[in-house]
């Protein structure tokens, strides 16, 4: 196991969500790198508020905490962070290629495999803690219906199972190794990093959903790398460049005129 992170360790047949449980520890006062996992999740949570199927034993459920010392407008970063992580994990483990959809689902054949949600408590001027929740499908051979088409797991990409400990402890020496990066050289690294590891990062042709969060209409364009606080740039019809705060991206299947 990673020689820092994943200690302690808490695990749970079945649970909510880790990353309450993960709060909770981390608002006692756990050390970082405090790592929750679970066989199963009840009440899983994605990003933008949407549920993560997390049925049991088919899947990696991780949530760890993280005290960066960092002002709270840098740790945004560490969302990209958790996916670079991931990614390279999956690819060192599994052979396959993975790509990251900003700010950091895990593809694997345009379908994802993992979603990351990151959460943060913290003063004005500094950062108290970090939950980094991570949820990777292993074992589904099957999905719903409504996810039939965007979700995949690493036994249907690879035609085998993956056992929860094989693949937690790659990713945690990922996420080590890749933190340290951050915190010894700031985000430049971890910008670059991301924009050569995502194909939507730059030139990608896109529709996001959620921008801001109560607009019904979706926002179009093409993608043009990422600002220093690791925003998506995104060039509209018009030519104006414009950050993204969050949304839900989408490869636009459409025509428009940029």
């Amino acid at each position: 196991m990673a020689s820092h992170f994943g200690h302690p360790a808490h695990h749970y047949a079945s649970i909510d969500t880790t990353m309450l449980a993960a709060a909770d520890l981390a608002r006692q006062g756990c050390s970082e790198g405090t790592i929750v996992t679970a066989d199963e999740q009840t009440a899983g949570r994605g990003r933008l508020g949407r549920n993560w199927v997390s049925r049991a034993g088919l899947g990696l459920y991780l949530s760890l905490v993280l005290r960066p010392l960092v002002r709270p407008y840098a740790a945004p970063v560490l969302t990209l962070v958790a996916g670079l992580a991931v990614k390279e994990a999956l690819e060192g483990l599994t052979g396959l290629r993975c790509d990251i959809r900003w700010p950091n689902d895990i593809l694997v054949n345009e379908r994802k495999c993992c979603g990351i949600l990151v959460e943060m408590e913290a003063e004005r001027q500094q950062v108290d803690h970090v939950i980094v929740g991570i949820g990777i499908n292993l074992n589904h051979a099957t999905f719903p219906p409504d996810l039939g088409d965007t979700a995949t797991s690493l036994l249907i990409e690879t035609g085998k199972d993956w056992s929860r400990e094989q693949v937690l402890d790659p990713v945690l020496r990922s996420l080590e190794s890749l933190y340290d990066l951050y915190l010894d050289g700031g985000a430049a690294p971890v910008l670059e990093a991301f924009q050569a590891a995502s194909s939507y990062a730059r030139g990608r042709r896109v529709v996001i959903e959620g921008v801001p969060e109560d607009c019904s209409v979706p926002v179009r364009g093409v993608t043009a790398g990422l600002n220093e606080q690791g925003l998506l740039m995104l060039e509209d019809a018009e030519g104006e460049v414009v950050p993204i705060v969050a949304g839900s991206v989408r490869p636009d299947t459409g025509t428009i005129e940029i």
